[in-house]
This record gives C-alpha cells, sequence and structure tokens, in this order.
C-alpha cells in the first residue's frame, strides 16, 4: 500500500507540471462512475473525473478518494473521523486496470460544457492540487469523491446549471439512500444502522444524494445546461470503459440478525427454565451483559467522542445506556444490584414502547436485542410476576 501511495503520489506531481497548467481548445471532461464491489468499503461504487487533451495525448483521472494506510494511528483517526483523504491523479489505464481487477464496471460520461466552463473546472482541480488543499476532512454524506466532483462542476457551470424540479411524494431519508445498497448485506445493515444517528434520517433532496456516486451519475444524467436558449443536457450517455454485471447478491434470511436474535430469545428462555444452577445462570448474565456493555461503550464514544456529525446523536445509546456497565460491575462482584437492573428494565420498556416516536429510525434487530436485555434484567429486578425471577 505504501508503493501505491507513492506511485499515485508520482502522477499526481507529472499532472502539476506537464499536464495541468492551461487546458486546450479540444480539452474535454468525463464522469466516471464505477460499481459496487464485494469490500464493505466499495460498496457504495465511486467516482472519478477524467480530463482528455487530446492535444498533448493526456487521459488523466482525478480521484477525491484517496487516503494514506501509513498515516500514523490510521484505525483510530479513521473511527474518529479525523483521517484526512486527498486526491491524486492516475492515467486512465492504470486506473481502469484496478477495476478490471476488481471486476466493477466503469462508466464514462461526456460533460457538456464549453471553453469557459471547461477553464473555470480545470482552474477548480488545481486549486485542489495545491499542496495546503491536496488533503481534506472527509464526511461520508457532504464532503466525499462524489460530492467534491458535483461541486466542482456547480461551480464551473454556474447558474446555467438546472435540476430537475422538486420532487413530489416521499423525499427518502440519507439512511434510505445508504440502505439501498446495504439490503443484501444485512449484517452490514445492521452494523451502519447501529453506528448511524438520528442526522441519518434528515431528508436526502436531489442534489443530497448524490452523495453515493451512482446516484449522482442518475440525477446528473437528468440535468440540464442552460445556454442559448436550449437546454442541452449535462452528461452524454454512458460509455462502457469496464464492462462488468454488479455482483450477484442474495438475502439469506437463516443468517440474518432478525432471525439469529429470534433465536438467541428463545435459546435464553429454555435454558432459564431449565437450568436451575445460580452460577451458570449467573455466568450466562455475565456474557450477555459484557457484549451490551461493548455495544454502551461504543454508543458513547460514537456520540461524544467521534468527529463523524452522521454518528453523533445516536439515540441507539437510550437501549444501549451506561447503566449496563453497572449492572455488568455487580454480577462480576455477585452483588445484587436489583436498583440498576430495575433502571434498565424500565429504560428498555419505554424504548419498546416510545421507538416509533423517536426521530430516528431502528432496525428491527434492535428491538429484539432490547428483549433480550429486557427478560434477563426482569428476572433480576425480583420482580414477583416474573416466573423465570431467581428465589
Amino acid at each position: 500500500m505504501k508503493k501505491l501511495f507513492f506511485i499515485c503520489l508520482f502522477f499526481l506531481l507529472i499532472s502539476l507540471t506537464r499536464i495541468f497548467s492551461q487546458p486546450s481548445n479540444d480539452t474535454i471532461a468525463y464522469l466516471l462512475t464505477c460499481g459496487p464491489g464485494t469490500e464493505t468499503y466499495s460498496n457504495y461504487g465511486h467516482s472519478a473525473l477524467r480530463i482528455v487533451i487530446p492535444e498533448k495525448h493526456t487521459d488523466t483521472v482525478y480521484n477525491w478518494g484517496g487516503f494514506d494506510f501509513n498515516a500514523s494511528n490510521f484505525a483510530w483517526k479513521f473511527a474518529k473521523g479525523s483521517l484526512d483523504y486527498m486526491l491524486f491523479a492516475e492515467p486512465l489505464k492504470g486506473f481502469l486496470q484496478g477495476y478490471f481487477f476488481e471486476q466493477r464496471f466503469v462508466y464514462s460520461q461526456k460533460i457538456n460544457i464549453d471553453q469557459v466552463e471547461m477553464r473555470k473546472l480545470v482552474s477548480l482541480i488545481n486549486e485542489n492540487l495545491k499542496p495546503e488543499n491536496i488533503k481534506y476532512r472527509y464526511d461520508f454524506f457532504y464532503d466525499g469523491c462524489s460530492t467534491r466532483i458535483r461541486d466542482i462542476i456547480e461551480k464551473s457551470v454556474g447558474e446555467k446549471l438546472k435540476y430537475p424540479p422538486a420532487e413530489m411524494g416521499k423525499i427518502p431519508t440519507f439512511r434510505d439512500m445508504v440502505a439501498k445498497y446495504q439490503n443484501p448485506y444485512p449484517w452490514l445493515k445492521f452494523g451502519v444502522d447501529l453506528i448511524m444517528g438520528s442526522p441519518a434520517d434528515k431528508k436526502a433532496v436531489f442534489r443530497d444524494r448524490m452523495f453515493l456516486p451512482i446516484e449522482m451519475k442518475n440525477e446528473l444524467s437528468e440535468s440540464f445546461v442552460h445556454r442559448s436558449g436550449k437546454m442541452i443536457p449535462l452528461l452524454q450517455n454512458p460509455e462502457v470503459l469496464v464492462d462488468f454485471a454488479a455482483p450477484p447478491t442474495k438475502q439469506k434470511f437463516l443468517i440474518a440478525p432478525p432471525f439469529i436474535f429470534t433465536l438467541v430469545i428463545t435459546l435464553i428462555m429454555i435454558l432459564a427454565a431449565l437450568i436451575k444452577s445460580r452460577k451458570i445462570i449467573r455466568l450466562m448474565d455475565i456474557i450477555i451483559y459484557f457484549v451490551f456493555s461493548i455495544l454502551a461503550a461504543l454508543m458513547i464514544f460514537f456520540n461524544f467522542f467521534t468527529d463523524h456529525q452522521q454518528m453523533r446523536w445516536n439515540l441507539n445509546i437510550i437501549w444501549l445506556n451506561p447503566f449496563i456497565f453497572v449492572c455488568l460491575i455487580t454480577l462480576i462482584l455477585n452483588k445484587p444490584g436489583t436498583i440498576w437492573f430495575k433502571v434498565v428494565f424500565f429504560i428498555l420498556a419505554a424504548f419498546l414502547l416510545l421507538q416509533f416516536v423517536l426521530p430516528q429510525d431502528f432496525n428491527i434487530a434492535f428491538s429484539l436485542m432490547a428483549i433480550i436485555l429486557l427478560i434477563r434484567s426482569s428476572v433480576r429486578c425480583g420482580f414477583d410476576w416474573n416466573p423465570l425471577t431467581l428465589k
């Protein structure tokens, strides 16, 4: 990866000194849209700008999706949201080789802009290529590989760029848009729903939805440039540069989170009814509360210590609350702690009743997980109505 980074940096320097001083009159700009891959990071596809200068025999791709894997504290910066992404350039041939190897399609669409607009576009790319601007703080919804290209096109074309009229009917949220690419992968959707907070439930209007590369391709293809009294399509029909079908996906109900957690609830109920040993029951509860304590710690981190704005104000912290830690400690110390289990029980009960009116959409699997904790908390509360209550 370090070698790849320096190769990209080398091509960037080449582009700075030899290619992009001034565009010629025959310079052509293209939007590249790359299909989703099978890895988590590539699930949403990718976008890049392609600049062709026939006079200089150059065909260069400008890509805002790079970062240095060798950066210090990489994993921590990535989780905290303080990892800088960067722009780099490479020849089209090298760019396509990576997608051919990963068997991901690549479409190229000519951007219909005139020479004045092209000069603006080139100037904006040059501005991005300056050492002080080459890195930027990535934001999944508002500042990424696709939105950077959208913004450059908007600034280049100006008020002549016309998006379709405001849509009627239901407008999807950011979470809905992300879910389109996650539905075939239920555990990925479960994880993303867990860490994305209420900002993800904001309505995503036409322009907002371009944070996803394929959505940007589709929506810019519906956009026009008002020029000389005519409405000209912003993008021409796509040319296929790498032709692979999207990876086949098959939803597997039997390994999806709702089915798994339903089995866990059933198993816990059966074990609690059959096992009479208090030591074994206590060990089971320690394991359950330990797992939920880890998740509660994640909620604290994402709500208060991350720079990822879409992960903050995460209302999953209601059912994954800090009181779970206290319950775990009482179990480890073998103390009653009835009051703390009651606090957790009533918070969970309130969440299950009120989740549909809270300003955040919750994965159905979260309700099942809350029920698991609700059942074990009720056992430790000493309620007379619960047949599983420990005597």
